[in-house]
């Protein structure tokens, strides 16, 4: 299965819907909540809405997407682009997130975040984040240290989720970030943890990724950890599992992978 077949994720216990607009009928499966985090943990790449410095109209570029831990956008850009000095003059943005796949493109899932993007300049959370965002675009590496790129967060303000015909809900800041305040244990752990699962557990990768998110074989890496659950990749593939329980520790993320790696190999 590909991002482009993806089946509607699996609804999460425990979770509220947004905001409905007022009076629209809405379909009994729809759950906009854990379809929007989604969309936001396994796009790779989206429609960035910047406001042109020179005019102040809304002008669109593609943009190469990763996330931080508690699930905000985070995208390397250049100085030489125009989105960057729009950006620098006033971070205000959207970014589109959109499912593609047969028939009508208007019948996927999409989701437009809103917020502001800033530049991080602490040299801590930007060596994370770069690992975050390499992880998730390998091929990144050839340009993510020149001198002129840097790495923008956004501070999610609002969404927009549009789930099809009947499927539409407004999700606050709220709806789609993670609590991390807990969680330092695991964002310390994160990346020995992938580095380790990826080298000398790449056959539990694979049963995360074909067994537990019902995925087609190929070369699937861990990319990324979160209290909710973890993202996978291969090639231009994304598939996320979510965990069974909260997770903010590194002793609890091994213990949890090590769990789920027995659950994959018994359905498998």
């Amino acid at each position: 299965m590909t991002d482009a077949t993806r089946d509607t994720p699996a609804p999460l216990p425990g979770m509220m819907p947004g905001n409905l607009p007022e009076n629209a009928p809405q379909a009994r499966d729809f759950k906009p909540v854990e379809w929007a985090r989604d969309l936001l943990r396994t796009i790779r790449t989206g429609a960035l809405g910047t406001l042109d410095r020179n005019t102040g109209h809304p002008v669109t570029t593609l943009a190469n997407v990763a996330t931080d831990t508690d699930g905000a956008p985070v995208i390397a850009i250049s100085k030489l682009s125009s989105h960057t000095a729009n950006l620098a003059a006033d971070g205000r943005a959207s970014l589109l997130l959109a499912r593609i796949g047969k028939g009508d493109p208007q019948a996927h899932p999409r989701l437009t975040v809103l917020g502001r993007f800033v530049p991080v300049t602490d040299e801590a959370v930007r060596a994370r984040l770069r690992g975050r965002f390499l992880a998730r675009h390998p091929k990144a590496q050839i340009y993510i240290d020149f001198p002129d790129f840097s790495l923008w967060r956004m501070e999610v303000a609002a969404a927009h989720l549009n789930g099809g015909f009947a499927r539409a809900a407004d999700l606050t800041a709220a709806d789609l970030m993670l609590d991390v305040a807990d969680a330092g244990g695991l964002m310390e752990a994160e990346a020995g943890a992938i580095e380790h699962m990826n080298d000398d557990h790449a056959e539990a990768v694979a049963l995360y990724a074909t067994v537990l998110a019902g995925e087609e074989p190929g070369p699937w890496k861990l990319t990324g950890v979160d209290p909710e659950g973890f993202d996978l990749g291969a090639g231009d593939r994304t598939a996320r599992v979510l965990f069974p329980e909260r997770i903010t520790t590194g002793d609890a993320l091994h213990k949890v992978l090590v769990q789920m790696a027995r659950q994959a190999r018994a359905k498998g």
